[in-house]
């Protein structure tokens, strides 16, 4: 595996001059941008006496099709060094402080963002097809997670959602259209928030990992892949401010014609915008990693991670009390700039 040193004791400035490329499919308008610095703050409050080894990880954002990461400037009290994880090639930051005497530790991580809105609407243009060999890049999703199984209920209750449904896109559409029935956005007491498929198949509310939970298992129950995405939202007034927690989002694989986005949680909570998040993202958020069951690089020595969106750490080889580590997430919008050119 190989690494990348980024960071030492000082600010490193890293300007990636990356130009946003690929065409897009015909759309109605042009697609929106937004380009802003983001922040994420790290601080160790606490570590066991006598750690002999702090381990730190933190997702590290990186340029794809959809967002252009520039200008990262990262502060760390030691090297900082970029992994990625095996299985879904997420970009990880990686911190070692061997015989941690003092803390708080903290370590800074900015950089500027462009996000563009991810739309995919021209399915008939396109001609998605439901029959042909998958990619096995693709087919890997597929497969089950831990707290989204494909056990007889979740099978049972994608036959019934998707009776009558001749096509991939016909069933992925009535898999959305139950989940916004039969979810509610409601982050009221226990059990919500961990993307269990049980829980809210049973609860039938949750935040954006149950909403998405419930859509990405029922379509991969009924042979269509998808995945899930997690970063941080913004909110749609230009400005400037602190980001509470988190947001995560889906894509579903149509055979012939690719990945589409859905936003079933966003849809959930903005009505009038459940055909838009039926294929489109919006741009107003960052995404930092993809994937559930996340096994870092180096390899934690804890249990997978659910998701991974907020750092974590290890003293000796045992994970860090929740409580012992803080986060804050910060944006402020810039000067919008052409989509052709680099930050």
């Amino acid at each position: 595996m190989s690494k990348k040193a980024i960071a030492s004791s000082a600010v490193l400035f890293v300007t990636l001059s990356v130009v946003f490329a690929g065409s897009a499919p015909a759309r109605l308008a042009t697609p929106q941008t937004r380009v802003f610095e983001f922040t994420y703050r790290t601080q160790i409050t606490q570590v066991p006496e006598g750690t002999k080894e702090l381990r730190i990880w933190i997702p590290n954002p990186v340029t794809d099709a959809h967002q252009l990461i520039g200008d990262v400037h990262i502060v760390s009290p030691v090297e900082a060094v970029v992994h990625k994880d095996p299985r879904f090639d997420n970009s990880i930051l990686f911190v070692s402080i061997p015989d941690p005497k003092s803390t708080p530790i903290e370590i800074e991580l900015k950089f500027k963002v462009r996000r563009s809105e991810y739309i995919k609407k021209d399915f008939a243009r396109r001609q998605p097809v439901s029959a042909g060999r998958l990619d096995t890049s693709v087919a890997a999703y597929l497969k089950p997670d831990r707290l989204v199984p494909l056990n007889d209920r979740i099978t049972g209750l994608a036959a019934e959602v998707t009776a009558g449904k001749t096509t991939d896109l016909e069933k992925a559409r009535a898999i959305y259209d139950y989940t916004l029935a039969n979810m509610k956005y409601d982050k009221s007491g226990e059990g919500w928030g961990h993307g269990d498929i049980l829980y809210a198949c049973d609860a039938k509310h949750g935040n954006c990992t149950d909403f998405h939970a419930l859509f990405i298992g029922l379509c991969r129950a009924s042979g269509i892949p998808a995945r899930f995405s997690i970063g941080f939202p913004l909110p749609d007034k230009r400005g400037e401010a602190d980001i509470a927690g988190y947001h995560c989002w889906a894509e579903f694989y149509l055979n012939g014609y690719g990945w589409v986005p859905v936003d079933a949680s966003e849809a959930s909570k903005h009505p009038e915008k459940r055909e838009y998040f039926f294929g489109a993202h919006d741009e107003n958020r960052v995404q930092l990693s993809t994937g559930r069951d996340i096994v870092l690089e180096p390899k934690q020595s804890g249990a997978p991670l659910n998701y991974f969106v907020y750092p974590y750490a290890e003293a000796d080889g045992k994970p860090l009390d929740s409580n012992s580590i803080k986060s804050q997430f910060h944006f402020k919008d810039l000067e919008t700039a052409s989509p052709d050119k680099t930050l």
